[in-house]
């Protein structure tokens, strides 16, 4: 039974190390200069010298936040805070704002840093008076969302996404999943959707806001909601138990 065994373990022995003996070619990414990451390099617009505070409006609403948590751990609060700083720094997370989070929470500036430079929700570089935010997922892609993106850069005169208008009134992101796919394909304006989106919808909406104008928010095909084509099928009626009480606004 040895015998037998022993030529067929000496053929795999041979097999593995010829195997073995094969050069692989070994896949790298592409270079990228620091400049591509999320480094901070001092700009006139953007260094440690210019100063940043909230105003009066915002610092209340700051120490409101901060409420929230215990003393010790009001770190928690950066998120919500950053997000106030760039709001009241027209949509932009400069180091100042950064700083002075990192300030007033008691923190390692550094932990600040960590945190803009991790989540895609705080603009490192300034942004045009509207923000739009293209999605791009796959729900969108499948009901024309390329159009959608395409036809927003060239009627803003845009190249590519990322750009910011010459009159500064726009910027155009392209962005991943916002969570209404049902009324794919749609984008963003600084805190508003717009939904059910089609070439001319499009551009009815960035002109609207080119004027100045806030256009109504939602879908742009005239449903309310995310009904089907057959209209609401479903909480046709007021809810029962505790939902009694909701008001007529939500129901």
């Amino acid at each position: 039974m040895l015998r037998a065994i022993l030529p067929a373990v000496r053929n795999v022995r041979v097999k593995t190390i010829a195997s073995a003996s094969v050069s692989r070619a070994l896949s790298t990414s592409a270079r990228r200069s620091s400049d591509a990451l999320f480094q901070h390099r001092d700009t006139a617009y953007n260094n440690p010298k210019i100063p940043f505070e909230f105003n009066k409006e915002n610092m209340p609403r700051a120490k409101e936040i901060i409420s929230h948590y215990p003393p010790q751990y009001k770190k928690a609060a950066v998120i919500p805070l950053l997000d106030l700083g760039q709001r009241q720094n027209k949509g932009f997370t400069s180091i100042s704002v950064m700083n002075y989070v990192a300030k007033l929470l008691e923190m390692p500036p550094m932990r600040v840093y960590e945190i803009a430079t991790f989540y895609t929700m705080f603009n490192r570089e300034p942004i045009g008076d509207n923000f739009v935010q293209v999605c791009t997922t796959t729900p969108c892609m499948l009901r024309g969302a390329q159009e959608i993106l395409d036809t927003t850069l060239k009627h803003l005169s845009l190249s590519t996404p990322g750009q910011t208008t010459k009159d500064g009134k726009f910027t155009v992101i392209e962005v991943e999943c916002q969570g209404a796919c049902s009324n794919a394909p749609m984008f963003v304006v600084g805190d508003d959707f717009y939904e059910d989106l089609t070439p001319a919808s499009t551009k009815k909406v960035l002109d609207a806001f080119a004027k100045g104008e806030k256009p109504k928010p939602g879908p742009q095909s005239g449903r309310h909601t995310s009904e089907n084509s057959a209209g609401l099928t479903a909480l046709t009626e007021p809810p029962y138990g505790p939902g009694e009480f909701c008001t007529e606004e939500f129901r």
